[in-house]
Order: structure tokens, then C-alpha cells, then sequence
């Protein structure tokens, strides 16, 4: 039976990009999500929807199902001098505000001796995804969670912070 737009979802997974793992919660907390509402990359989604409870299954993201593909103009140059104090590497990532003032993941791409080129891309952008995933369990979604859409088990309790310093509980 196929998962169903808003279950709650427990899995357990190793990602690999090619031989190189980069990103894994195995032996660790699960990620649990609500199916069905862009909380996961889309083609991991498609390809545990058939899925049931203790199955595991390898599934490969092509990478416009993943994180895009890489696009090579998605970079710019900007003053050195704007990141004063910081000890730049090639292949640093770098967090900044975006225009709509949410947060923005960049990549140093190029350090010249009055430029910076950054890279905008995702950096898993381009790449095909192996993701060799556990299916821990399958649940109804409570009427609080249908209606926010965030698990039960990823509430944070009253005195926790999500350790951002948004002021966030």
C-alpha cells in the first residue's frame, strides 16, 4: 500500500555521491517528516512512496529530482574586503542573508587578491544521489500535525532553541 499525503514518516539513510557518503543519520536519530509536503527532495519521496514499514531499498536521485542541476552562471564576484576577518579557503562554505532575508548557502569558488567568486549552486547540484534507505515506520498524522505539518517527534520543547539565535522556542 502506498504512502499517503500526510503520513508521518520515519526513515533511517545513507546517502552516497558516487563512493563517498555525505550525508548520513544511520545509528543516529531518524529523520521524520509529513509525506507529501517538499520536506524531503522529491525523487527520495517517489522513490520510498511504495515502501512499507521495515523495508529497505537503495533509490537513485537523478539530480533534477535532488538538489537541481548545476548551473554554471549561478556565480558572482564580489569585493574581498566584505569578508574581512574571515580566513577564506577555495571550497569554504560561506552562510549570508539573501534578498528575501532568509538564509543563503555559498561556496568559495575563486580567491583572487581583490575579488571573491562564490558559487550560488547547491553543493550536491549536478549530482546523481544513491540513498540506501530503511523505512522505519508509517503513521496517521495527529489533527496538530495534519494542521502544521511538523511531526510530533521534530517539536521542539518550550525551553529548547533550534541554536540559530532567531529567538526561536
Amino acid at each position: 500500500m502506498a504512502i499517503e499525503e500526510n503520513q508521518i514518516v520515519s526513515i533511517e539513510y545513507e546517502v552516497r555521491d558516487g563512493d563517498t557518503v555525505v550525508d548520513s543519520n544511520v545509528g543516529g536519530a531518524p529523520l521524520v517528516f509529513m509525506f507529501g509536503k517538499g520536506q524531503i527532495i522529491s525523487g527520495l519521496e517517489n522513490g520510498i512512496v511504495n515502501m512499507a514499514a521495515g523495508e529497505k531499498a537503495d533509490v537513485l536521485v537523478q539530480p533534477a529530482d535532488a538538489y537541481g542541476e548545476l548551473n554554471e552562471d549561478a556565480t558572482q564576484e564580489v569585493p574581498k574586503d566584505q569578508f574581512s576577518g574571515i580566513d577564506l579557503a577555495v571550497g569554504m562554505t560561506l552562510y549570508g542573508q539573501g534578498e528575501d532575508g532568509g538564509t543563503v548557502q555559498v561556496i568559495v569558488k575563486e580567491i583572487a587578491d581583490e575579488t571573491i567568486v562564490i558559487d550560488f549552486n547547491h553543493p550536491l547540484a549536478g549530482k546523481a544521489l544513491m540513498f540506501s534507505v530503511t523505512l522505519n515506520s508509517i503513521r496517521e498524522a495527529s489533527a496538530e500535525e495534519a494542521m502544521t505539518g511538523v511531526p510530533a517527534e521534530n517539536k521542539q520543547e518550550e525551553s529548547e532553541s533550534c541554536g540559530t539565535g532567531c529567538g526561536c522556542h
